[in-house]
């Protein structure tokens, strides 16, 4: 995998925050990148239908399913209020952005 300076951001930032939103371009790495950083993580994706439905009908209940914390991808397809994490794992959300200069 690529280094990237930002791991000891993410790494920081996961002590410190209850939740960290890591945005940027489609395919740029922000998957791989969380994906290895935090292995012991579980991952879910949201654009997955089955589990952007849960996240819709039963929010609390989805993130219950995170007790110590996930990475979550492509959470922009069921925005869940995350105020109702009182939880101290860290969870990681990820959305792809278009960006155009």
């Amino acid at each position: 995998m690529i280094y990237r300076r930002l791991t000891e951001a993410l790494q920081a930032y996961s002590e410190q925050f209850p939740v960290v939103f890591l945005t940027g371009p489609r395919q740029s790495g922000k998957t791989t990148l969380l994906r290895s950083l935090f292995a012991d993580k579980p991952y879910a994706s949201l654009e997955d239908p089955d589990v952007r439905e849960f996240a819709l009908e039963d929010p609390r209940g989805f993130l219950a399913t995170y007790p110590e914390g996930a990475v979550l991808d492509e959470v922009q397809r069921a925005p869940v209020s995350v105020r109702i994490r009182l939880n101290p794992g860290c969870l990681f959300l990820m959305r792809v952005m278009c960006v155009f200069y």
